[in-house]
């Protein structure tokens, strides 16, 4: 069939479908999250990539410091996350969504990276080697001792956010039962927020140095939990809660929030008040963007999400740079990004969008438990599996 007809039919049907819905929600469906996280994504990788290649960076990269990728993701993971969890019927439907969001790429991404170091003369020797492989494949994140040294010293130091996120979503229905039976969902919400944040807080005094090279054995162990960094997640789910896309104060206001944003950056003292303040900051910065010129994030990536892809396998291309070369340069970055881009391509075709095709088919909508019934056949070509839609 003809690439234009096919085009056709999908905006024929795409028609029909949003014909049935609220104005509302269509607001909330049209969104830039898949171009928020692909720069978060880059963010990591040009971070990483300067740290591990030891690249004298232009001043103008310390302005990436301001737009910490993985705080961007965990604040879009409560938002559409929680979303996604009030479509579904029962909890089994939702945990099966979030494995398959999770899991098959990050399987791949595992067993790859164990044929490159196998081929590269790296061999299992103790009992805990060959517990590694089976350890990750649930998500429990740690580097055995046979990889030790293995380019930076981590085979592949990004998927520890992998047990942080699976804590998230199996701590969201809990959530949202506790919450619901207190003052109500919303109330309870914004308890969780203040008292997450107030924990974020006080770890800034009792281990300050969670998340920097010099943490210890403890504040590493924090880091894996998901205690310190909940309060974004939470802080996601508290503003999709509330419908705040809908707000004059978010939609269409991004460069009002970013500038706001990056005065508090620049004009307030660094201290752990002013860090998990500009933290919150940054959660409406992400959200007011996402629905400001809506449009662009289908308009650049025409619904493709290769986020999840270049995370997971940029450090495994910045330790092949390390094993492969003994000078570094700008080249390197180079070479890090192309490559994180090109196997989080082929993730997201080959592995990723596939497994998305079997997550129970919705129209993206969060309608509060109330569905709208017509037939799937009619909105399943139209649906984009994962990207910008609130299930990601």
């Amino acid at each position: 069939m003809p690439s234009k007809t096919v085009s056709l039919q999908k905006s024929t049907l795409r028609g029909r479908v949003c014909a049935l819905l609220q104005p509302s929600q269509v607001e909330f469906k049209v969104n830039n999250f898949d171009l928020l996280r692909i720069l978060a994504a880059l963010q990591v990788v040009l971070v990483h990539s300067i740290g591990h290649f030891g690249l004298n960076a232009p001043r103008v990269a310390h302005w990436l410091d301001f737009f910490p990728g993985v705080p961007i993701f965990f604040v879009i993971s409560g938002y559409l996350v929680s979303a996604s969890y009030e479509r579904q019927k029962t909890v089994r439907a939702y945990l099966k969504n979030r494995f398959l969001r999770i899991f098959p790429g990050l399987w791949v991404c595992l067993l790859f990276t164990m044929a490159v170091v196998l081929l590269l003369g790296y061999r299992l020797s103790r009992p805990i080697d060959y517990l590694w492989l089976p350890a990750q494949l649930i998500g429990i994140i740690f580097t055995p001792p046979f990889l030790k040294s293995f380019g930076f010293g981590s085979y592949n130091g990004s998927l520890w956010t992998i047990p942080v996120e699976l804590q998230f979503y199996l701590l969201l229905p809990i959530l949202y039962k506790l919450a619901q039976r207190r003052n109500g969902r919303k109330a309870g919400l914004i308890a969780a927020v203040a008292l997450f944040t107030v924990i974020r807080f006080a770890l800034y005094f009792t281990h300050p140095n969670i998340g920097a090279g010099s943490e210890s054995t403890l504040e590493k162990m924090i880091r894996y939990t998901f205690v310190p960094h909940f309060f974004l997640f939470l802080l996601g789910t508290t503003l999709q809660n509330f419908r705040i896309h809908q707000s004059r104060l978010i939609a269409g206001k991004g460069p009002i929030w970013l500038l706001a944003y990056l005065a508090a950056q620049l004009l307030l003292p660094p201290n752990p008040w002013t860090l998990v303040i500009t933290a919150l900051m940054l959660g409406f910065v992400v959200v007011s963007a996402a629905y400001t010129l809506p449009s662009s994030a289908e308009t650049l990536l025409g619904g493709e999400d290769i986020s999840y892809g270049v995370y997971i396998y940029h450090a495994l291309v910045i330790n092949l740079l390390l094993i492969f070369r003994t000078h570094h340069s700008i080249a390197d970055l180079g070479m890090d990004v192309v490559g994180a881009v090109i196997l989080g391509s082929l993730s997201w075709k080959f592995v990723e969008k596939p497994f998305l095709r079997k997550k129970r088919k919705s129209i993206g909508i969060p309608v509060d438990h109330e569905h709208i019934k017509f037939p799937l056949s009619e909105v399943e070509p139209v649906i984009e599996v994962e990207g910008s839609r609130p299930s990601s």
